[in-house]
């Protein structure tokens, strides 16, 4: 006996509707392990950082809840705002200067068609595979005061401007921030070549049939067509500025003084060697969102100006 089909679509529509449950809850089941390690090794270190943050405790004994006291203290503790200020100093030294380097070199290979692009990429691109320990000894041994960049500067008669870069008060600073640039550069110079390779050769050469020069053609194509290029450059390099750790603590220690102390060495000495694990607590929260804020306004940034 066959059923009539009002029959079949009253038994079917359940199974429809439990089949269109079952599709839907599919890709949340493929993306779950990811989401669970996202949030074992990210999300739960972050908010137990938070609840650390309104605490005063040394590690060891119980813990004072002390509310935002810790948040006050980055605005009121000398220490902690030149902290601050120097990370975004590093900004320029890491991101900006290499982005400035890096443009025009990728843009001066570009136009000339030089040989042996891959070897010079190979070389630029070096900074990046080698250790920053091994970087940050290397310029240790460059800036000491018998270093080689002081025997340089006696062998062309500058004796005046020898010092110890390293432990001047007004130098270290750029000197630490140079070795970022000469890291970052090879990076943005690798990206921005890779760019500029997808360019199409018949924008150049309309271009130059208008009478453009080098300088039109860096202004009105090379650049616009970088765009994307130069904004990953820009969030990789200005992530790696706010959160450098390894060279500070192997060059300066954030001496002379808190010359060059910045907010990641910061959380180490105070959660390590002071004490604080509240206040370190305090600063990594703090440095993790204005971290996030600069890069989403690099990205709106470049968006708006698509």
């Amino acid at each position: 006996m066959r059923a009539s089909p009002k029959e079949s679509r009253t038994t079917g529509a359940p199974r429809n509707a439990s089949g269109r449950r079952g599709h839907a809850a599919t890709p949340y089941l493929f993306i779950a392990p990811a989401f669970i390690l996202y949030a074992a090794f990210m999300l739960y270190p972050l908010a137990r950082s938070v609840h650390l943050s309104l605490f005063a405790w040394d590690g060891l004994t119980l813990a004072t809840f002390v509310g935002f006291g810790n948040y006050t203290e980055l605005f009121t503790d000398d220490r902690l705002r030149a902290a601050f200020g120097h990370a975004l100093a590093f900004i320029i030294f890491f991101a900006v200067i290499p982005c400035g380097i890096g443009l025009v070199l990728a843009a001066v290979l570009t136009r000339s068609k030089a040989r042996g692009l891959s070897l010079f990429r190979t070389l630029v691109f070096l900074p990046q595979v080698i250790a920053m320990v091994v970087v940050s000894v290397a310029f240790k041994q460059i800036y000491a005061p018998d270093g080689l960049l002081n025997s340089a500067l006696r062998s062309i008669g500058l004796d005046s401007l020898t010092r110890a870069w390293l432990g001047d008060y007004v130098f270290s600073l750029p000197a630490v921030g140079l070795i970022g640039s000469w890291v970052s550069t090879g990076l943005v110079t690798v990206l921005l070549l890779a760019g500029m390779a997808k360019i199409p050769t018949e924008l150049f050469e309309a271009a130059r049939l208008d009478g453009a020069g080098a300088v039109r053609e860096f202004i009105f194509i090379i650049v616009p067509s970088v765009r994307a290029e130069l904004t990953v450059a820009l969030t990789l390099t200005i992530v790696a500025s706010l959160k450098t750790f390894d060279l500070i603590y192997m060059t300066t220690a954030g001496g002379p003084g808190s010359s060059t102390t910045v907010p990641s060495y910061e959380v180490y000495r105070r959660a390590f060697e002071t004490g604080q694990v509240g206040s370190a607590a305090a600063i990594g929260v703090t440095l993790s969102i204005i971290i996030f804020l600069i890069t989403l306004a690099v990205n709106r940034i470049s968006e708006r100006g698509a």
